[in-house]
Formats: C-alpha cells, sequence, structure tokens
C-alpha cells in the first residue's frame, strides 16, 4: 500500500470517525485453495500484528477487522467478523471493525472487482476470512510456544489468549501481537470443524448498531473536509439529452452560489451549502436539445416489446418438443405478462465528495464499487489509478443503483475544475428521474396440460432491455443476455417438454442492477403462470409444485415448510385467500406464502411466511432481517412500483407520486430458516423475488381472475 493510501486511510478515520463502522453475469465462486498465499497490505500501525490484509491485532489486545464489502445495511459489517473471530479464537468484545480502501487485496473473486453486489459477500469470504483468522491463531500459538519454550502442541487459543494447557499460563493477543508479527505466516493451516463453532450460527449484535445510534456513524453525506464546497447538477430530463442554453447570471445573483459551469452531464452549481447549490440549480433556466429520445413514451415500449413477442427470439433453453407437446395437450393456455420500470428509490440520495490534487484524488463515497469508482475518479482526475484513494462511507441503502459511478463522475469533475474539495449532492426528484432502471419486461407463456391436468409443456418468450448490453455497447453474443433470463432459465420444474426464448429491446432508458434484477419479473411470471397451471388442470398449486419438483430435495423442504407454517389449507376468515411461490437465486431457495384480502378493492397483504434454505447462517438475526427487508422492498414495488416515461423522460419525481410501503400496509412478517447443509448461500437479495407472485396468487384465488400485470395498485 502507497504511503498515500496509508495516511488517507488513517485521516478519513479520523475525519469521519468511521472507526465504529445484478457485474453478475459469468459468475463464478472459486474455491479457496489452502495452500494459497493470503493478500496481505502493508501495516501502518507499529507494534501491531498484521498477518494478512483482514486482521490487525495492536498490543492493547483490540482486534481490528478490515471490512472489504460495503455496508448498506446487509450487516456484513458484523458478519464478516464473525467469520474471522471464529476461527481466531478472538474475544468478540474485543472486535472492531474499519472499511477497506481500495487495493487490489481486497478484490471479490467472485467478480473480479473490490464490490459488493450479487449477494455474495459472505458466501464469497466463507473460506478465505476464517483461513485469514486461522492463520493469524496458528502465528500468535506459536508466538506464545516460543515465548514459553514449550511444544506448539500444548497451546491452544481460548477467548483472546493463548493457554498452556500443561502450565497452567496465558498470554493474551495484544501481550503476543509484537513477537507474532516476527514470524513467518504459513500457508497451509487447519480450519475448525463446524461442530466447534462458537460464533458462527449465533445472534450476536451488529456492531454498527450504536454508531448509528448516536449518530457518530459517517454516511456520504456527512463527510466534511476543510475549505469544502458544495455542488447540484442539472441534467436533461429527456434521456440522452444535452445543454443548449443556460442563465449562468441568474444562478450566480443566489446568495451563497460561488461559480457555475458545464459538465460532461449538464450544468453544475457550485455553492457554500447544499441548499445554496439547490436554488443555483433551479434559476438556471436551461434549454435543452433533448435529441433521440424526445417522443418515447411507455405506450411506444410497450408496443415495441408485444411487437417483438411475436417472433422467436435467441433461444436459451430448448428440451423435448414443445410445439407437438403443445399440439397434443388436451387443454392449452396462453398468458402474456407485462412488468414497468422500477426506480432504486434509497433513502440516501446519490452523493459524493471529491478532492483532486495534482498529486492525486481522494473520494469519500457511498459506493457499491470501488473499483469502478477509482477507475472513473482516476479518469476524471487526470492522474493515475495508483493516485486514487477511495474512502468508502456507510451507505444508506444500495439496492444496486451504487454499483454505478455517475455520481462520482460529477463530483470528481467540479473539484478538477475549482481546484478544491467539493460535495455533489443529488435532490429526491434526481435521484429518481435519472436512475439505472430495472428494466421493464414483457413476457409470452404457453402451457399444455395432458388428459390428467398436469403440465406437459412449457413455452416462455421473453422481451426486455439487456444491462449486459450497456457494458458491451449492444454486443450479445448470439443475442442472448444470460443476465436477462435469469430466474427462467433453470426451471425446476420437470415438464417433459420447454422452449424459452428472449428478445433484446433496446429502449433508449438507462437500466441497471435492482435488488435481485431480473429474478423479480423472471420469478413473478414464472410462479403465476404455475398457478394457473394448477388452477386450469384442478390441481392444489402447492401439490402441483411437489409433483412437478421431482427429487429437488432442498425446493421440496422449503416449500412444505412454507405451506405448513402458513397453516396451508386451513379455513381463513371471510374474505382472505393464501397465494405460494417458490424461487431459487443466488444459490439459496425461498418459499413464501402471503395471505391477503381486498379492502375497497385495493389489496391488503395480512401476513407473510417464507421459509429459506441459505445454507449455513453466520448469523441468524442478520439473515432474517435481510429476509424481511427483501420482503419489503419486493411489496413495495408489488403494490405500487412503477416508472413510466412520457416525452423522453421519466414522469413520477418523488414518494409522492413513486410510492413507498407505508407503515400501516406493513403484513407480519415470519421467517423460518431452513439448516442447510452447505456453505453460506445468497441471502440479501433473495427474498425478494418471491413476494410479488404470492401476493398476485393470493389476489388470483380472491378473483378468480389471474393477475398478470403490475403493480397491483395501478
Amino acid at each position: 500500500m502507497s504511503e498515500r493510501h496509508r495516511v488517507n486511510r488513517r485521516e478519513f478515520v479520523k475525519i469521519t470517525g468511521a472507526t465504529g463502522a445484478g457485474l453478475v453475469l459469468g459468475f463464478y465462486l472459486p474455491a479457496c485453495t489452502r495452500g494459497d498465499a493470503l493478500p496481505r497490505v502493508e501495516n501502518d500501525e507499529p507494534g501491531s500484528f498484521m498477518p494478512n490484509a483482514w486482521i490487525r491485532i495492536d498490543t492493547d489486545g483490540v482486534v481490528t477487522i478490515i471490512v472489504d464489502r460495503s455496508e448498506m445495511g446487509q450487516g456484513v459489517a458484523t458478519a464478516l467478523p464473525m467469520l474471522v473471530a471464529e476461527e481466531l479464537e478472538a474475544d468478540w468484545k474485543t472486535i472492531q471493525f474499519e472499511f477497506a480502501p481500495a487495493d487490489e487485496a481486497y478484490v471479490n473473486p467472485a467478480f473480479r472487482v473490490q464490490g459488493t453486489f450479487g449477494s455474495a459477500s459472505v458466501r464469497v469470504a466463507w473460506e478465505p476470512l476464517r483461513q485469514a483468522g486461522a492463520v493469524a491463531r496458528t502465528m500468535l500459538i506459536a508466538a506464545a510456544a516460543q515465548r514459553w519454550g514449550v511444544s506448539e502442541r500444548r497451546c491452544r487459543a481460548e477467548n483472546g489468549s493463548v493457554v498452556d494447557e500443561a502450565g497452567d499460563r496465558r498470554l493474551s493477543f495484544g501481550e503476543l501481537a509484537e513477537s507474532a508479527a516476527t514470524l513467518p505466516v504459513p500457508r497451509n493451516v487447519g480450519l475448525k470443524d463446524p461442530r466447534a463453532f462458537r460464533l458462527i450460527g449465533t445472534r450476536q449484535r451488529r456492531l454498527d448498531t450504536p454508531v448509528k445510534v448516536d449518530g457518530s456513524a459517517t454516511f456520504g453525506m456527512d463527510v466534511r473536509l476543510p475549505g469544502m464546497k458544495f455542488a447540484a447538477v442539472a441534467q436533461c430530463p429527456v434521456f440522452g439529452g444535452s445543454v443548449l442554453q443556460y442563465d449562468a447570471a441568474r444562478a450566480g445573483a443566489v446568495p451563497g452560489v460561488r461559480r457555475v459551469l458545464r459538465t460532461r452531464n449538464g450544468v453544475a452549481v457550485v455553492a457554500d451549502n447544499t441548499w445554496s447549490a439547490l436554488q443555483g440549480k433551479r434559476a438556471l433556466d436551461i434549454r435543452w436539445d433533448e435529441g433521440a429520445n424526445a417522443f418515447q413514451s411507455s405506450a411506444k415500449i410497450s408496443n415495441q416489446f408485444r411487437e417483438l413477442a411475436g417472433t422467436r427470439g435467441a433461444v436459451v433453453r430448448e428440451q423435448g418438443d414443445v410445439p407437438r407437446g403443445l399440439e397434443r395437450a388436451a387443454r392449452q393456455i396462453t398468458a402474456e405478462y407485462e412488468l414497468p420500470f422500477l426506480a432504486h428509490a434509497t433513502m440516501e440520495p446519490m452523493n459524493c465528495t471529491a478532492h483532486v490534487r495534482s498529486d492525486g484524488c481522494d473520494v469519500w463515497v457511498p459506493t457499491q464499487n470501488q473499483t469502478a469508482t477509482r477507475r472513473t475518479a482516476a479518469r476524471l482526475a487526470r492522474v493515475p489509478m495508483e493516485q486514487v484513494a477511495v474512502h468508502t462511507t456507510y451507505l444508506g441503502g444500495g439496492f444496486g443503483r451504487r454499483y454505478e459511478t455517475d455520481f462520482v463522475g460529477d463530483a470528481v469533475e467540479i473539484s478538477r475544475t475549482i481546484g478544491a474539495p467539493v460535495q455533489v449532492v443529488w435532490s429526491r426528484e434526481d435521484d429518481i428521474q435519472h436512475d439505472f432502471y430495472r428494466p421493464a419486461s414483457y413476457h409470452v407463456l404457453r402451457g399444455g396440460l395432458d388428459a390428467d391436468g398436469w403440465p406437459s409443456a412449457w413455452s416462455h418468450r421473453l422481451v426486455c432491455p439487456s444491462i449486459l448490453a450497456r457494458a458491451t455497447g449492444g454486443r450479445l453474443r448470439g443475442g442472448l443476455d444470460p443476465e436477462a433470463v435469469e430466474g427462467a432459465r433453470h426451471l425446476p420444474y420437470e415438464i417433459p417438454n420447454i422452449a424459452i426464448d428472449y428478445h433484446h429491446a433496446e429502449t433508449g432508458v438507462p437500466v441497471g442492477f435492482w435488488r435481485s434484477i431480473n429474478h423479480t419479473h423472471n420469478a413473478f411470471v414464472k410462479e403465476c403462470f404455475v398457478d394457473e397451471l394448477a388452477r386450469a388442470g384442478g390441481k392444489d398449486p402447492v401439490a402441483l409444485r411437489l409433483r412437478l419438483l421431482g427429487r429437488r430435495v432442498r425446493h421440496r423442504r422449503v416449500l412444505e415448510a412454507a405451506a405448513e407454517q402458513a397453516g396451508w389449507g386451513s379455513p381463513l376468515p371471510r374474505g382472505r385467500a393464501r397465494g405460494i411461490a417458490l424461487h431459487e437465486a443466488f444459490m439459496s431457495v425461498v418459499a413464501q406464502v402471503a395471505e391477503v384480502s381486498l379492502v375497497d378493492g385495493a389489496v391488503r397483504v395480512h401476513r407473510v411466511v417464507c421459509a429459506l434454505d441459505c445454507g449455513v447462517t453466520v448469523n441468524p438475526a442478520i439473515v432474517e432481517a435481510q429476509v424481511e427487508s427483501a420482503i419489503v422492498y419486493g411489496l413495495t414495488a408489488a403494490l405500487h412500483g412503477a416508472i413510466t416515461i412520457d416525452r423522453g423522460r421519466v414522469t413520477q419525481s418523488n414518494f409522492h407520486d413513486y410510492e413507498m410501503l407505508r407503515m400501516h400496509e406493513m403484513p407480519a412478517v415470519e421467517v423460518h430458516l431452513l439448516r442447510g447443509i452447505r456453505g453460506p448461500a445468497g441471502v440479501g437479495e433473495t427474498a425478494t423475488p418471491p413476494i410479488a407472485p404470492a401476493v398476485a396468487n393470493a389476489v388470483y384465488a380472491l378473483t378468480g381472475t389471474p393477475v398478470r400485470r403490475l403493480p397491483l395498485g395501478a
């Protein structure tokens, strides 16, 4: 790590008080090879013990875990330290953490970048971070044995100390830190038998709760630097448009405004505070060249999708003979489903603080993508990447939006121009109207039933924009985006004839990763159509699924658990019904049952029962909180979420017309975690996809009319 990196990390801790603190394509999880050397960074704390990039033990016994993933409420600032502390045999009361700088040591091997997405933080860290703790434990034991002049086999680590089992002696980790730091780092160490875990699987309190309660936690908008200015950027309301003319004098007349300047994305107003910057932006009186998308609309996009769906797309999956299966079916069912664009609507709007100097650039930012942030900053600051320091703050929500770096580029560009640190803050209107949206989609499904009412054929044609196409300049191999068809391609149900194909549709609306991405609309379509087939064949929706799941043991266990805990088939109060949905995402399997009624024609969700197999649960309390969060997020979209386009621009602007789920709408949520036999699977996004189809299927049971469009409140 460079000297600037070391200094910046310590400065950031002092300035911010942070010491308390779907690209999912071709995605793989590399196995951890025990003999591989763990990444190391230069130790900037003299006298401390830092055997690898994740652990620092000071002479006072405090153990600091370097958290190399972004904390946006999902709990990595507790779960990742638990992995290290388990193998280290640390005293949990001595554990604290720091956020990692941008550094090659912290690249996520699942994506080959340093970032937090794809519900991969714990599952990717499962072995490497345990190994990091085991390496440190081994070296501390060696240091103690050396000091006592005894065999290492006589020593063991226990609750923050090394104990001499035969001599009744004990040395704390702090007492051993300096001597352990002089020893060679071992390459091969043993990991604990899971039956000996003390921390993993227990409900430990979150390490970031105290600073969030007392207000000392530093989010992006909390950063303050000497001489810092504040900026707001006016962007064209039409996607792809540009500036023709603006009134800098009017904006400059606003008290507190210091400069008005053109940027790549529009016009920036620089001021002494955010309020003045936002008022100056409103005074700009900009004329825009609205460009090629000026006449785009939701109606045109829907027609475009419908037209594409009339022809065959790129083949995703072919099994058996679907045309013949449909022809021979005793009954055929056809359904068309349509889902809208969705915004992320994080509670903390987009923001970034940057300081560009001749010798480098520092960026303070709530980001999910440190690698891309560093690249963007280096390009716009016109400095080498190694001269860019990224200081990751807490994130006030991410959901995939902070994977992007558009807001980072604003801050870096303005700082370089004015020669001072600057904080760019977006308004809520900026946030809603200049997002990278979850793609809208259109689906045509055809199913065939045999004479006994069981599915014999399944055809799914999917039309939607491609996130991958944006990243590759529109180039899709064979016209197929694997990301767009996730959740549809690997249909878990055993049906003799299956055909799935895909059309990429370019709309001019920017699209990006949204919590669980395309799983959300593909799960909705898949699970709603299963219920339509069940009703058409006179089958119970749970019984149909169980038969079609065949020998998929995990899926069957989860489905049966959700149904049993929800009382599937038992009487309900008059006017209520249950709906169920099952889905696999991010290596986890989840089923949800929603209990629903209609009140004056509006959908009211009373209860949600969720069963989840996510493998090993490191901290069950965090997993349960994430499931509840995912259900709230998905239910918000199911009941209210829709971004509509008119004259090339988003018509929604704030929470009055892009609604969030209100407290009185929140159902009771029960989470049932099934004991998994494998390592941790994804949690943060997994429970979002099934909630919409579970609710829709309950509405279908109530009304007899299938739900084929979202949101339900439209």
